[in-house]
């Protein structure tokens, strides 16, 4: 395991790629490093209601585990939470459709606290159009905050028109939306704001950090992008001209959601995939408000920091403004940071990027975690 908490690649190519059970030939996108989601190609089945069709259906689907932080207030931690799951299914360019959850709740977690949890949950999911279809829920001793659980999200459309985690191409435009550290400031500030007021930040700045953690969000950004890059207006609103974008490239090529390790991560899990070379100019790359004055005021890299929330896409140029137009739309900063070339790793403002070894957030997470418990 790396300092990041996920496994790393080598021993996933030794230990995990090579035993995945049964060969099947439905599975069109399976297990693989650094990769969101899977996918299966349904052949015939006819799913009703789904703009798949017949013959051309695919079910993506990605499991996470369920975070809950009570200090967040239920409400707003399981909301979190739940987004934290469906970002890895966004990110196929198809909306989330289904869900199956289970909670392995702690024995403190009183009825009251889980009935805000799933009414949040069950909010959320109405607003997206999604349908909870299985699950589990029990209490169990041994059981602590903040794991509670696992989910599996699902999404259903034309295999074709899946965006592959690892198709950037040279000659693609690379997109940031919201830029670097969004949930790190958003989470950390309201967890444990007088702490980090203590380690330096302006108390005027606090409100706005805190803001952040509701920008943690992927699935209607994510859905508008890859619409706009198939000439579809974009979810929530229109785009323009139905027929922008989408006939004359390909599209959104590859999007990614900048979780442990952030920004950088995130470039180079793209690069990655795709074996290719991202050149990025760091001036381009949108940052929201407070964001560096918190990351200055704790002492850690905002663009090492998770940021779930936030997207890295790689546009073709054909594309490109369409899709801008469609996130700008609906009030989503995006910037035009770069390029995909030929070759292999991430540079950033002419220097070479490796892949982050450890996320500075967690770091900081402790620390104030500690120094709020002493007060």
């Amino acid at each position: 395991m790396t300092d990041l908490g996920k496994v790393d690649r080598d021993f996933f190519d030794e230990h995990i790629y090579p035993r995945l059970g049964a060969e099947r030939d439905d599975v069109a996108i399976g297990p693989k490093h650094g990769v969101d989601f899977g996918m299966l190609d349904l052949g015939g089945t006819e799913r009703s209601g789904t703009t798949a069709e017949v013959g051309k259906t695919g079910l993506v689907m990605a499991t996470d585990p369920l975070s809950i932080l009570p200090a967040l207030g239920f409400d707003r931690a399981a909301r979190f939470a739940l987004h934290v799951v469906l970002s890895d299914v966004a990110v196929s360019g198809f909306p989330p459709s289904h869900l199956a959850v289970s909670f392995t709740l702690p024995p403190e977690m009183t009825d009251a606290e889980f009935a805000e949890v799933w009414a949040a949950i069950d909010e959320e999911c109405r607003d997206l159009g999604i349908s909870i279809v299985t699950g589990h829920t029990a209490r169990y001793g041994g059981v602590s905050y903040s794991w509670v659980g696992g989910a599996t999200a699902f999404a259903v459309g034309d295999p074709e028109e899946v965006i592959r985690p690892d198709g950037a191409r040279p000659g693609d435009a690379v997109l940031v939306t919201k830029g670097p550290a969004v949930e790190t400031t958003g989470l950390l500030t309201s967890l444990f704001p007088e702490a980090v007021v203590e380690e330096g930040l302006d108390p005027s700045l606090l409100d706005s950090a805190q803001a952040r953690l509701d920008e943690t969000r992927t699935v209607r950004d994510a859905v508008a992008a890859a619409d706009a890059g198939r000439g579809e207006g974009a979810v929530g609103g229109s785009v323009g001209d139905d027929d922008a974008g989408g006939d004359d490239g390909a599209g959104v090529t590859a999007m990614h959601d900048a979780t442990e390790g952030g920004l950088f991560g995130a470039f180079c899990e793209v690069a990655a995939g795709a074996s290719v070379r991202l050149t990025v100019e760091r001036d381009r790359v949108p940052m929201r408000p407070a964001v560096r004055e918190t990351c200055d005021a704790l002492g850690i890299d905002p663009w090492t920091c998770t940021s779930s929330g936030t997207l890295v896409l790689t546009v073709d140029p054909a594309d490109r403004d369409a899709v801008v137009a469609a996130l700008e739309s609906r009030g989503t900063p995006v910037g035009v940071v770069g390029e995909v070339e030929e070759g292999e790793g991430v540079v950033v403002d002419d220097e070479s990027v490796e892949p982050p070894e450890s996320d500075p957030s967690w770091d900081a997470y402790e620390r104030l975690a500690t120094r709020s418990a002493e007060q």
